[in-house]
């Protein structure tokens, strides 16, 4: 081993066990009141990052929670738009059942012959297709209207990943029509 080797690691073996020794002048030179110094500032710089580190958590943590709310806020205007459509496709649906019981006992009731009969039964299911198809295309552009708002104000949130249910738009009803 070097002779300064042996010397830096005698000067960190007295720098760590706070050994007092005698310089070539005569003076004491005590470690230990250094080292306490050298701890105390580490100490000082240590808790000052915990706390800038926690100050910053703190903000990520209610910069996140925000946009987690906006995405819900988004959800809920989706849901009730979703909500509308559908009550909007039921009451129609409902509509084209009701007309089409109408306009067939009307056919059955009044007509005398067959060929009325079936002129009318045919005009009667016809207007019923094509209200069903009305309800059904306006349930369609319902819904896609309200899928893409909710994955624009969605994406406008920047929330983080997993926070928005917009994978599980391909579930979403088609009203089989």
């Amino acid at each position: 081993m070097s002779k300064k080797l042996a010397a830096l690691a005698f000067v960190g073996f007295i720098a760590t066990t706070g050994i007092a020794f005698a310089q070539s002048d005569g003076s004491t030179n005590t470690t230990t009141a250094a080292l306490a110094a050298r701890n105390a500032a580490i100490a000082a710089r240590t808790a000052s990052t915990t706390a800038a580190l926690a100050a910053r958590k703190a903000a990520e943590t209610a910069a996140t929670a925000s946009k987690i709310a906006c995405v819900g806020a988004a959800v809920a205007t989706r849901e009730s738009a979703l909500g509308a459509a559908m009550t909007t496709f039921s009451s129609a649906t409902a509509a084209a059942y009701t007309a089409r019981a109408t306009a067939l006992a009307s056919a059955y009731s009044q007509a005398t012959t067959t060929k009325a009969i079936r002129t009318a039964t045919k005009s009667a299911w016809s207007a019923f297709s094509t209200a069903r198809m009305n309800a059904n295309g306006a349930w369609k552009t319902s819904r896609s209207a309200a899928w893409e708002a909710y994955r624009t104000t969605a994406v406008a949130c920047k929330a983080p990943d997993g926070a928005g249910d917009g994978a599980h738009s391909g579930s979403e009803n088609s009203a089989g029509y």
